[in-house]
C-alpha cells in the first residue's frame, strides 16, 4: 500500500562546525523547479523553526557544541516525524546538518516503540562520536552514537562536565 508523503523541512545547521548546510534544502527545491518538477508544490510540507541565530554566540560546551539548542531542534524534528507517521503519511525529512538525524530516528522510534528499527547510514564518516570521543565537539558527528545511546567510553579522549553529561543523556 502506497502512503502519501509529507515533507518536513528542517533548515538547521547548528550541529555543524561551519555554516551553509541549511541552504541545501532550498538548493534542492530550486533545482527541482528549474527542471520543471512540481514535487515540492505537490506534497504538503512543514517548515520547522530553527535556532540558527545561535551561531553568533560562543559554541559551548567545547565537546558538545550547542547541545542545548540541538536538543530542542531534534525534539521538534522528532515531534514532526511522529505526527506525520501517526497521520499515516510518510515523512520525507530534508535537513541541514547530520545532527538532525537524531530527531528523525527518535520520531520513528517514538511512533513504533515495540518495533526494531533499522537504519542504513551512507556517509563518508560513521558519525558515531560522542562528547567523550569527539575531536571537534560538533554534534553532526554524533547522531548514531546518540540514537544508539552509545558513549564509546573505551575510546574516550575528553573529560566532560556534568551539564554536558546531562544534556547528552537527554539527547540519547
Amino acid at each position: 500500500m502506497k502512503r502519501s508523503i509529507k515533507i518536513i523541512k528542517n533548515r538547521s545547521d547548528i550541529g555543524a562546525g561551519t555554516r551553509g548546510s541549511d541552504l541545501g534544502i532550498d538548493a534542492i527545491e530550486i533545482a527541482a523547479i528549474n527542471k520543471g518538477s512540481q514535487y515540492f508544490h505537490h506534497y504538503p510540507f512543514i517548515d520547522l523553526k530553527t535556532r540558527n541565530d545561535v551561531v553568533y554566540d560562543p559554541a559551548l560546551p567545547p565537546f558538545a557544541k550547542r547541545i542545548k539548542e540541538v536538543l530542542v531542534q531534534c525534539g521538534e524534528v522528532a515531534s514532526a516525524v511522529e505526527k506525520t507517521l501517526k497521520a499515516d503519511l510518510f515523512p520525507l525529512v530534508f535537513s541541514g546538518d547530520h545532527s538532525s538525524a537524531i530527531g528523525t530516528i527518535s520520531g520513528i522510534k517514538s511512533t513504533f516503540p515495540e518495533k526494531n528499527l533499522g537504519v542504513i547510514w551512507i556517509d563518508a564518516h560513521a558519525d558515531i562520536h560522542s562528547p567523550y570521543t569527539t575531536p571537534s565537539g560538533n554534534l553532526h558527528g554524533m547522531p548514531l552514537a546518540a540514537t544508539l545511546a552509545e558513549d564509546n567510553l573505551l575510546c574516550a579522549i575528553n573529560k566532560i562536565d556534568e551539564e554536558t553529561k546531562d544534556y547528552w543523556q537527554k539527547l540519547k
